[in-house]
């Protein structure tokens, strides 16, 4: 019985799907179902069984499951140990972030801590933040970057900021010619391209809601860059967090503020505590405050140092004080 076996059982429980675990795991997905095939043939039983809805777990899944976490809790805290007698940062680094953070803040960041540490292997993943919280409790996840608030208490979140969610129009739309403010309300009827799990879909379902309508959704995608190359090109309208308007000369949208909205997100690096973490979880994890800290307002203090709010158990976090305007 192997680690990788482990975490492709744990993986697969996690998201449900084989093929989303596969992915989050940078397998293929016959590689994956070969692990669980050979952890089934080793245990002499089924563990999971493929159903249209996902990967659902047999009686003896269940069972098997809590003592598959504990061995991974076992490995991850004996690695740990071990990496904190090494000077030198190695091996690999499971990070999982937002589609946005994905697309928008890690280029920023990954190159360069490549470059300053070429033994760490970073792998990358994008999800939704409940699946990302319970890939790091479960420990098959190092460090996640999610939006607040979180669920599992015992957790380590360190809040990295706060923004607004705006909307995003094509070049020219009627609303870019508005002489007065806007609010949520106003687009209600406009044609949506929405990511499920993001903050903003939320928020215009529940407007929606309130109205007694329905959205006119026109595109799902859970990929960011997707969404804004097909606003870009017309199909719709999105609410996207600021993030994604970082470089206005090289974007081919306009943003459409929106008043009144109380739209925003909290963005935080979450981990279960510095004892699980590996040297290169520990460095990758400062590289990330640090970059973050750089970064203009709303995101960081430009470099202008200032504080940044510091780990804090599960719920605790999410009771930062919003910054000031």
């Amino acid at each position: 019985m192997t680690q990788e076996q482990l975490q492709a059982f744990l993986r697969v429980v996690q998201e449900g799907r084989l093929s989303q675990a596969a992915r989050g795991l940078g397998l293929s997905q016959s590689g994956l179902s070969r692990q669980l095939q050979s952890l089934e043939s080793e245990l002499g039983t089924r563990l999971l069984v493929r159903t249209p809805g996902g990967a659902v777990l047999t009686d003896a899944g269940e069972r098997f499951l809590p003592h598959a976490q504990r061995a991974l809790d076992a490995l991850a805290a004996g690695t740990s140990e071990l990496g904190r007698l090494s000077n030198t940062p190695r091996g690999p680094v499971l990070l999982a972030t937002l589609h946005t953070v994905g697309a928008y803040l890690m280029p920023d960041i990954i190159p360069a801590f490549v470059r300053a540490y070429p033994e760490v292997r970073p792998r990358l993943s994008e999800g939704s933040a409940a699946a990302m919280e319970d890939g790091v409790a479960r420990g098959t996840l190092d460090l996640a970057i999610l939006s607040l608030p979180v669920r599992h208490t015992d957790l380590v979140v360190q809040k990295l900021w706060e923004e607004e969610v705006v909307l995003a129009v094509p070049r020219g739309h009627r609303f870019t010619k508005s002489t007065r403010p806007l609010s949520l309300a106003d687009a209600l009827d406009e044609t949506w391209i929405v990511i499920p799990s993001m903050s903003g879909t939320r928020a215009l379902e529940a407007a929606c809601e309130a109205r007694g309508v329905t959205p006119k959704v026109v595109l799902e995608t859970d990929n960011a860059e997707a969404m804004r190359r097909m606003v870009e090109r017309g199909l719709g309208v999105a609410l996207v967090p600021e993030l994604m308007t970082r470089a206005p000369q090289s974007r081919g949208f306009d943003v459409v503020p929106l008043v009144k909205s109380g739209l925003k997100r909290q963005v935080a690096l979450v981990h279960r505590g510095e004892g699980y973490l590996t040297a290169a979880a520990r460095q990758l994890k400062e590289a990330i405050v640090t970059s973050v800290r750089a970064m203009p307002p709303p995101w960081g203090t430009g470099g202008r140092g200032g504080a940044t709010p510091g780990p804090t158990k599960g719920r605790a976090s999410s009771a930062v004080e919003p910054r000031k305007p």
